[in-house]
């Protein structure tokens, strides 16, 4: 059934954050190899977003993200926080209204969403679970976005394979845009756009393949 796997990370409270959240679950369902969920679940997820930017909330709060896969139902979780109050509901606006069918949509696709208050009592978390089938396996090498590496893989840089030992965010001097900082095994920390592409493989495969570079290339 394979072990659960989850992805969190933070956007700020501006428009082009929409799109970049696609792009990234997009990035990390590629990575698991979850591909027949792929496309409802940018969609759900860009509804979540759009919603939480919409919420009123005190200046310099972020969006939280979480994306989870959980093997014992075969379910992709969708999670999306915000500092804000109130309770999202569903509405039916009338046909001359642009807005308001986010969570309509959300109904629609999701096998069931909801919300609940934060563990620190300030906001909620709306979330949504898409079925999705098992993680694909086998795969030596991939491409994914730096935000969804985990510690104890390989990432390739400077022309070598190096291990991550910790992998961490942190935020601009303006409190904006985060970055992902992933501690190396030589004790170099990288840090790179969290959609950043980079090349990773699990720990124990071989660096190399028919036809591709070798491990210092």
């Amino acid at each position: 059934m394979g072990e659960p796997r989850e992805v969190k990370f933070r956007l700020p409270r501006r428009r082009s954050s929409v799109p970049r959240a696609r792009a990234l679950v997009h990035s990390v369902l590629g990575d698991w190899g979850i591909g027949q969920a792929a496309h409802t679940a940018e969609l759900v997820l860009s509804e979540l977003v759009t919603n939480a930017m919409r919420v009123r909330v005190p200046r310099g709060r972020l969006v939280g993200v979480r994306i989870a896969w959980l093997p014992e139902d075969s379910l992709l979780r969708l999670e999306v926080s915000d500092a804000g109050e109130g309770k999202p509901e569903v509405r039916a606006p009338g046909e001359d209204e642009t807005g308001g069918r986010g969570l309509l949509l959300v109904e629609a696709m999701a096998d069931r969403w909801g919300f609940e208050q934060r563990a620190c009592g300030i906001g909620k978390t709306v979330w949504a679970e898409l079925k999705a089938p098992d993680l694909a396996t086998g795969r030596a090498r991939i491409e994914m976005a730096a935000v969804a590496v985990r510690e104890g893989q390989c990432v390739r840089v400077w022309g070598a394979w190096r291990t991550v030992r910790r992998v961490g965010t942190e935020r601009s001097a303006s409190g904006g845009s985060c970055t992902v900082v992933l501690e190396l095994d030589d004790g170099f920390e990288l840090r790179v756009d969290p959609a950043a592409p980079l090349t990773v493989r699990e720990p124990g495969t071989s660096s190399s393949h028919k036809g591709g570079e070798d491990a210092s290339g």
